[in-house]
């Protein structure tokens, strides 16, 4: 999907360049249009593929440490934990976080309990602030 993406932006900008090159007004606005909408694509893009790198190592790490939580949350059939289950196994990871704000493997447990609890929103952020905890203080 990605490589996709980037032939997409590629053509898009492309065309932003034929546009410009027409010299008719409405047409530059446009062009100019079509280069930064890509632009702003592939910045979406790049921290996109960068938080699923970096979330990649971070699990890495912690499976080699052993330290990686296990399954204690029952699934439906589809693969999707039971919010019931997930919700109960929660509070132990805000508590990790609260004890050691400044932990970013409890930062981390705490995203994946968010996840598992269907709250992509806060998952993704707990897991960022796991990210820029790891990369000012990696150890």
């Amino acid at each position: 999907m990605a490589a996709l993406l980037v032939l997409y932006l590629w053509a898009a900008f492309y065309q932003g360049i034929i546009l410009i090159s027409t010299g008719v007004p409405v047409a530059v606005v446009m062009g100019y249009a079509l280069i930064v909408l890509p632009l702003v694509g592939a910045w979406g893009l790049w921290r996109e593929l960068a938080f699923g790198f970096t979330t990649s190592k971070l699990v890495k790490i912690l499976q080699a440490e052993g330290s990686l939580p296990g399954e204690v949350i029952r699934h439906r059939p589809s693969g999707r934990p039971l919010r019931e289950d997930a919700d109960k196994e929660f509070p132990r990871y805000a508590a990790a976080v609260e004890k050691d704000p400044e932990s970013w493997r409890a930062w981390f447990e705490l995203g994946m309990a968010y996840d598992a609890s269907g709250d992509r929103k806060r998952a993704r952020h707990a897991i960022r602030t796991a990210i820029s905890l790891h990369k000012a203080n990696p150890a």
